[in-house]
């Protein structure tokens, strides 16, 4: 087994919905952190950040996935609480993961800048976290107003678009499109048996 797929979408994108997508497809799917119900057995990883790991592997190996072993597919990597660690963000990540990893494919998870940033809005302490600790593209005091959140999200897309070009292992993909699913199978080579709407606000429609 080896990693097929890392998403390099930010929080409230839609990557609880790629995951469980992901995971009712028959892969294995990292979530943000590594669990018991994500392995299937005891792990000495359990309870670590799939971003720390990249991290790890990145700087101890060369080899961003040398200790995701075990998974297909990477679904949220980014990291917010305690220290932040933002790998979608990072050239040198993203890189390392193209270069050393020839067959991988990348997803950016994506939905309207402005629903996003309601979303995070409305979602516990981000906002407040986002606005008080550095983030790649968002300096510390921004990101209180939607137009900050907005500018930065968009930001990030077109940081991605950039990196990538025409390269046909990375795919930006609106998850409130009607053809994500075959989209997104279609870049995978699977068939997704279901898609919907994962880890919801209770505000959201």
């Amino acid at each position: 087994m080896s990693l097929r797929l890392v998403n390099l979408g930010l929080p409230k994108s839609g990557t609880t919905t790629l995951g469980h997508a992901l995971k009712l497809a028959g892969l294995k799917v990292a979530d943000y952190r590594i669990r018991p119900h994500q392995t299937g057995q005891q792990d000495p990883r359990d309870g670590e950040f799939v971003a720390d790991l990249l991290y790890r592997g990145l700087y101890e190996a060369g080899d961003p996935l040398a200790h995701l072993g075990g998974f297909e597919a990477l679904s949220e990597t980014s990291r917010l609480r305690g220290r932040p660690v933002w790998p979608q963000t990072d050239f040198a990540m993203i890189d390392a993961l193209r270069a050393r990893h020839p067959g991988l494919r990348f997803v950016a998870t994506r939905r309207d800048a402005f629903a996003m940033s309601q979303s995070m809005l409305r979602w516990s302490d981000m906002v407040e976290r986002l606005t008080r600790m550095p983030v790649p593209g968002l300096p510390a005091g921004y990101g209180e107003t939607t137009a900050e959140r907005v500018r930065w999200i968009e930001g990030h897309y077109a940081f991605l678009a950039a990196v990538f070009g025409d390269d046909p292992r990375y795919l930006e993909l609106d998850v409130a499109d009607g053809n994500a699913p075959l989209r997104l199978g279609a870049h995978l080579g699977i068939e997704l048996p279901w898609w919907g709407t994962a880890n919801a606000n209770p505000e959201t429609d």
